[in-house]
């Protein structure tokens, strides 16, 4: 299947694929960042992103809360759904929220099966470490594919008592093995020192996809809503590629003078 929209190149570019993707890592850098409804996902889609996560950001971004906790199952599958309705190129994944995979491999299994059934999403993505590894092993082996993230886990916000860089080398690359050996197609390293990260890189046959973990990943991946500057305030480690905020407010508060003033609407935007 191919995207009606052009690349940068000018030509269609084919449907990104968990094969694809994998390949990539010899290839070029993978671009990611999160979508959460249809009139973004095809704005992304169209700009040539290679994935969109359907992220439990969205407690956060979209419903204003104050951690990822609250996310619930049938609120990532409405979200990922109407993602997935506006995608022509980018890979889909969405993730596992909290609770839906930590009791049992069975749980795991039977979460990412509704997501990818009721919502058409090709990936999950799972919050994991050598001990939970387990997870990605049984949805992998049902043919579902698994990314793991490694490194800061936001589901795991009230253990680490904050949004904290994670520094411990051994248990990292610990985890991200696990990850890869339990079949994982790609694996998120969010808050890691740039030399742990590069060090990851390097021993994994799967592409890394970093958020605060510097430039030596196979990939990046951002919060939508962040990098286009909508966010009040922004991580550290963020770019912000425009000024969304502003420019809306902006915009606005024009519409709201013109309409008060009686210039809006004129003669061109209205009908005998």
């Amino acid at each position: 299947m191919t995207s009606q929209a052009a690349s940068g190149a000018g030509t269609p570019s084919p449907r990104m694929t968990v094969p694809r993707f994998l390949e990539a890592k010899h290839q070029r850098k993978l671009c990611m960042v999160t979508a959460y409804d249809y009139l973004w996902a095809s704005i992304l889609d169209a700009a040539g992103v290679d994935a969109l996560l359907v992220g439990d950001t969205v407690g956060m971004v979209v419903q204003g809360k104050s951690t990822t906790l609250p996310v619930t199952m049938d609120e990532i599958i409405y979200h990922a759904e109407m993602v997935v309705r506006a995608t022509r190129q980018a890979l889909v994944i969405a993730d596992l929220p909290f609770m839906s995979f930590h009791i049992s491999p069975q749980q795991a299994l039977e979460n990412a099966g509704r997501i990818v059934k009721e919502s058409g999403a090709t990936a999950v993505k799972l919050e994991v470490g050598l001990i939970q590894a387990e997870p990605i092993r049984t949805s992998t082996q049902a043919d579902m594919p698994g990314m793991a993230h490694v490194g800061l886990k936001p589901q795991s916000v009230l253990k680490l008592g904050g949004y904290k860089i994670q520094r411990d080398q051994q248990q990292l690359i610990d985890d991200s093995l696990a990850a890869e050996e339990a079949g994982a197609f790609g694996i998120v390293l969010e808050c890691v020192p740039r030399g742990i990260a590069e060090e990851i890189t390097g021993r994994l046959k799967i592409p890394t996809i970093g958020i605060g973990a510097g430039a030596g990943c196979d990939g990046q991946v951002l919060v939508t809503p962040d990098m286009l500057g909508l966010t009040e305030t922004q991580p550290r480690f963020v770019k912000v590629f425009a000024d969304l905020r502003a420019a809306t407010t902006t915009a606005v508060r024009q519409y709201i003078d013109e309409v008060r003033a009686g210039t809006y609407p004129g003669e061109a935007h209205s009908r005998n």
